[in-house]
């Protein structure tokens, strides 16, 4: 979760990284993390939502078929 603890950037003309938290504390960066796909039962997507499954999934986006 180093992109959480720590930002990039330029100081100077040079690209430095800076700690943003001590070294002790615990991070995590949950928008990057895989959900097993037994769990998921629905996805939200820019035509509506619809369960996980293809054939729900076609029916927002028939043009896939």
């Amino acid at each position: 979760a180093r992109e959480v603890t720590h930002i990039e950037g330029w100081l100077d003309g040079k690209w430095e990284e800076v700690q943003l938290s001590p070294n002790a504390s615990p991070a995590a960066n949950y928008g990057f993390d895989v959900t097993p796909a037994r769990l998921v039962t629905g996805l939200i997507t820019e035509r509506g939502i619809c369960g996980a499954d293809e054939a729900a999934i076609l029916s927002l986006f028939p043009e896939r078929r």
